[in-house]
């Protein structure tokens, strides 16, 4: 791309790399990128490490909002776009210059979310994506690429891969046939389910105003506290999903993720929140929270009605405050216990034992009130039924 847009252009090019914890395993990836880009003939190389401001400014939110798009995938790459976007705006109003460009297809959601959000933070920016202009398939870039001189990896042909500290997804190749297994070689950060250890782990997280702020009682900065949920998921095969994704454009997409810590964290979240608010405040927040997560996965970030939204699930996670124990178990994370100074519940009032002290001779009343519509309008329905026959 960058060979591509001085040839078609004649332009002056500066490249970016967000730094959102991808390749965390290998740190030296990022110079890498740095040197490839300034080979290529970039005038200047920006590597901006985000991880602090994406885990509290971008996960958090989503973990407070229970954020799994369809009920399975929980927003890992799309909440990353928007924090790549601005940054992306600061730096080029920094520096002058007027157009931005990034390597997004025509087909998926990035695109949306990248414009979208650099459209409304700079709306004179002219935004360009190559991969739409040039209309080359994956092996025409491969040559182009070969006869430029440009140094293509010999890893990870097969697949198009992103990641970062939430979550990483894979595409393409045999992926894009939803009739077949995804093989192993599509996963790379989870043993298999069936390899995990044969022993159960259990954990404990921490939550204040439904943030995690620690494991077992040990208190952790967020970036390291996901990193650190992330390898325990990995180690037990957890957070391997797969599914039929409606995308924002339409088009339906066979997704593959890998989301450890999303998974386990965003399941510990729901079960606590759940457990300090009541039946209408959980029902309620279940619209709000599905409300949130499909404007953020179709890359609408900067609508107003996100902090709207967003005023209410930060007041309900005022109490979200305690602590989940978890079972972690070859793939599986199960929730086993909570506990919180908010929680609502009564073991007096809850036990079967003799000395509950709730009175069950309320229900003489209750039942007769509370089924009063429904039985008028059963009757009512049956008597239509009869007449018409």
């Amino acid at each position: 791309m960058l060979k591509w847009l001085q040839e078609k252009y004649h332009a002056q090019i500066y490249t970016f790399t967000a730094d959102l914890g991808q390749e965390f395993a290998d740190p030296s990836r990022f110079k890498q990128i740095e040197d490839k880009a300034k080979q290529l003939g970039a005038i200047k190389h920006f590597t901006v490490d985000l991880k602090e401001k994406f885990v509290n400014e971008y996960v958090f939110p989503t973990i407070k909002a229970n954020g799994l798009y369809q009920g399975i995938y929980p927003l890992s790459t799309a909440i990353g776009r928007p924090l790549i976007a601005i940054e992306a705006v600061k730096i080029a109003q920094k520096e002058g210059i007027e157009v931005l460009a990034h390597g997004c297809t025509g087909k998926g959601n990035d695109q949306i979310r990248i414009n979208t959000t650099a459209q409304a933070y700079a709306p004179e920016m002219e935004i360009l994506q190559p991969l739409i202009e040039w209309n080359m398939g994956r092996d025409e870039e491969i040559k182009y690429a070969q006869q430029h001189n440009i140094p293509i990896s010999n890893q990870n042909k097969k697949y198009s891969v992103d990641e970062n500290l939430f979550g990483r997804s894979a595409e393409c190749d045999i992926l894009e046939q939803p009739d077949i297994e995804p093989p192993e070689d599509s996963k790379e950060w989870t043993v298999p389910p069936e390899e995990a250890p044969n022993n159960p782990e259990y954990i404990t997280i921490n939550f204040k105003e439904g943030i995690p702020i620690g494991i077992n009682d040990q208190p952790m900065e967020g970036v390291e506290l996901i990193k650190r949920i992330h390898d325990i998921g990995c180690k037990h095969g957890i957070g391997r999903i797969e599914h039929m994704e409606d995308r924002a454009i339409g088009l339906k997409s066979r997704e593959t993720y890998e989301i450890p810590a999303a998974l386990i964290l965003i399941k510990a979240h729901k079960d606590l929140e759940k457990y300090v608010c009541t039946k209408h405040e959980n029902s309620f927040k279940s619209l709000i929270d599905q409300r949130w997560t499909e404007l953020v996965y179709d890359g609408l970030w900067v609508d107003p009605l996100r902090d709207a939204l967003e005023a209410f699930i930060n007041e309900i996670n005022i109490k979200v405050a305690g602590s989940v124990s978890m079972k972690l178990f070859k793939g599986s994370a199960e929730v086993i216990a909570r506990k919180s100074p908010y929680g609502i519940y009564d073991l007096n009032l809850a036990t079967y034992e003799t000395k509950s002290s709730f009175n069950q001779k309320y229900s003489y009343g209750f039942i007769p009130l509370w089924g009063l519509q429904s039985r008028m309008g059963f009757i009512a329905k049956k008597k239509a039924n009869e007449n018409k026959q």
